[in-house]
């Protein structure tokens, strides 16, 4: 039964989301976004919101209406603001004047335009468009097919989660003037090519793409200066690894980069990188230094968090930038030499940053367990002192239950890291079940920020526990890296301690009362975890890997992937087999609720259906339930009408532990 001041499901359709901080360039004020979701039409409504740094400002709304309002851009003077909104049906680039009057939409590309970045001067906006390769962005729109068409595929990365079926679509940059509407595509051909910045001098943009003609077994992405002029690509990298969310030093002299050379294929922990224009120089600035660059923390509730990657300062000497360690995520300075310093540390979730360097502050969005998300000015002279700037979810009437870190010993002798949430209300005395919740990834981490699962599960009287296994981020390479191959082995031993310690530790839980649930690899996890022990007497699997075998074929990364993560392929059935939860589905007498979209590309519907089946068969306790239309990203920005439905039923799936 829910505390009656507790998060329950409902509260999805009044809790906000707020992110994206972008500091004006004068630094007296900043823009925002912020998420809310129109529950009698089912569907989410994205703002800008605009506020001073004036003591006692009050955040003003700045777009109106329905649909999505995002990605906001201030032009270099402070005068005008660019953003995406797809309040005509697509997402088009919209220009707004600060000093008043309706926004402006500057392209009308047939299948829209994403990600403005103004040119130094203000008066050009590049874009991303996606054309196919014999279109250009002067074509009119290609005419809707009347009836159905087949689909021609010749390649195997021919569909995509986020984007469904390849339509033989490629994205490309292009530039309009916003004064005359013209427009000027800058690239083309048969690849995808990722817009990041325009150089001080206005000659250049930093680019990413792989141009390989072979990109089916091509896994590397490059960074390439396009001339503005001659639309020229020089490379910067020279296809060793994976690169992207560049930044141009205000002097021009070095570009700032995030990625790494795929030594441990998607396991590699992410680094900063310097090249300098003048020598052209590429080296890493971090190499010995054993922290994942980024923010890598598992969450369900904001929406549209975007990373900043590196920020420079005014003088081109250094950059501030976000990295996850220990299941936080905080701020950091480096400098040219490759030093690095804590500028903002705390058990926190930051995931989002804007910097204004001359004032010496910094507008960031910060999460906790018990603090949804909210944004907070920083002064970047060493006291550290916050000030909150929004306090959009002021809910004086939700408690929240804070977690207790734990420490235990894991498999092999590792030192694993963790969570453990009591049920709101708690009293001593009383004897309460456990949740355990595994996230997906692997490699990702959960940690300080809030989850709303957790907290309703918390709600429900439920002591929840969370940990991440070897393979998660935040504990180095070797951690991150030691899944591979061994998926049910070493991370299983750890989660199954986890429990161990709890139960030895914390005398209020049932030890008779367990249940646990997991997706995606949190999934694959749940399912094996109740193929190998009987210690759970409810679970819960969602969006998950039943069998390694036809994963192989049907996910849109499933031929690489599991190569990387599982060490085998088509050729070695047995070990695939070896490594599937279905091999051991006889073994299963857990009841089991098996949640999974229709849509799910990532790990397609057919991983639940042969997992429903065989447990139906051996007369297993089970149910089944397809989410339409809905894909891999479900629990976190699926339709707001599902998102609660599934929330409901692991709510009522777990009410029988």
């Amino acid at each position: 039964m829910a505390a009656s001041n507790g998060v329950v499901s409902e509260d999805l359709y009044r809790l906000k989301s707020v992110v994206n901080p972008q500091f004006s360039p004068d630094g007296q004020s900043f823009v925002y976004v912020q998420t809310t979701i129109d529950k009698e039409n089912d569907e989410y409504q994205s703002q800008l919101f605009y506020q001073t740094l004036e003591s006692g400002a009050e955040s003003v709304q700045w777009t109106f209406g329905k649909g999505k309002n995002h990605s906001p851009h201030w032009s270099p003077d402070g005068t005008s603001l660019a953003f995406v909104s797809n309040r005509s049906g697509k997402n088009q680039i919209y220009v707004l004047r600060v000093n008043g009057g309706e926004a402006r939409q500057v392209t009308f590309l047939p299948r829209g335009a994403s990600n403005p970045v103004w040119s130094p001067d203000g008066t050009k906006i590049a874009f991303n468009t996606s054309l196919k390769s014999t279109k250009t962005i002067f074509d009119e729109e290609e005419k809707k097919q009347d009836k159905p068409v087949p689909l021609e595929v010749t390649k195997m990365k021919y569909k995509s989660d986020a984007e469904g079926f390849w339509q033989g679509h490629f994205k490309q940059v292009a530039v309009v003037n916003i004064g005359n509407g013209e427009l000027t595509q800058l690239t083309t051909g048969k690849y995808d090519v990722s817009l990041y910045c325009w150089s001080p001098d206005g000659k250049f943009l930093a680019v990413g793409a792989d141009l390989s003609e072979a990109d089916d077994l091509s896994f590397k992405h490059d960074i390439y200066l396009l001339n503005i002029e001659s639309k020229e690509l020089a490379p910067v990298t020279s296809g060793t690894g994976y690169f992207g969310n560049v930044s141009w030093s205000p002097d021009g002299k070095y570009l700032g980069v995030i990625g790494h050379e795929r030594e441990f294929q998607n396991a590699t922990l992410s680094k900063i990188w310097l090249y300098q224009t003048d020598t052209g120089d590429f080296s890493s600035l971090t190499p010995g230094r054993d922290v994942a660059v980024g923010d890598y923390m598992v969450g369900d509730f904001h929406q549209g968090a975007s990373s900043p990657g590196l920020i420079w300062t005014s003088d081109s000497h250094g950059f501030y930038f976000i990295a996850s360690e220990l299941g936080c995520t905080n701020i950091y300075f480096g400098d040219l030499k490759g030093g690095v310093k804590s500028v903002l540390v705390g058990e926190q979730h930051v995931y989002g940053l804007s910097v204004h360097s001359d004032s010496k502050r910094a507008i960031t969005a910060i999460s906790t367990p018990i603090e949804i998300g909210d944004l907070y000015l920083l002064p970047l002279n060493g006291n550290g002192r916050l000030e909150k700037l929004t306090d959009v979810n002021d809910r004086q009437d939700v408690v929240l239950s804070k977690p207790e870190p734990i420490e235990f010993e894991g498999a092999n002798g590792w030192k694993v890291h963790g969570w453990l949430l009591k049920p709101v209300g708690y009293e001593a005395g009383e004897k309460y079940p456990l949740l355990l919740e595994i996230h997906g990834g692997p490699h990702a981490m959960y940690g300080n920020t809030y989850m709303n699962e957790f907290q309703i599960l918390a709600a429900e009287g439920y002591a929840v526990l969370y940990v991440n296994p070897r393979g998660s981020h935040g504990y180095g390479q070797d951690f991150v890296n030691a899944v591979r191959g061994d998926y049910g082995g070493g991370d299983y031993q750890d989660l199954m301690l986890a429990v161990d310690h709890v139960l030895e530790q914390f005398d209020f839980i049932d030890e008779s009362r367990l249940g646990v649930t997991g997706g995606s690899y949190g999934g694959f996890m749940t399912n094996w975890i109740v193929g190998h022990t009987n210690r759970f007497k409810r679970a819960v699997t969602q969006r998950s890997i039943s069998n390694w075998i036809s994963f192989y074929g049907v996910s849109d990364i499933g031929y690489y992937f599991t190569e990387w993560q599982i060490d085998g392929d088509f050729r070695d059935i047995q070990k695939l087999w070896k490594h599937s939860p279905l091999a051991y589905v006889k073994n299963i007498e857990t009841p089991l609720l098996i949640l999974h979209s229709e849509k799910d590309y990532r790990c397609p519907i057919e991983q639940a259906e042969q997992l429903f089946i065989s447990l139906k068969r051996l007369g297993k306790e089970t149910k089944f339930v397809r989410f339409p239309e809905e894909n891999h990203e479900l629990s976190r920005s699926g339709k707001p009408s599902l998102r609660k439905s599934r929330l409901d039923y692991i709510v009522e799936w777990f009410s029988g532990v």
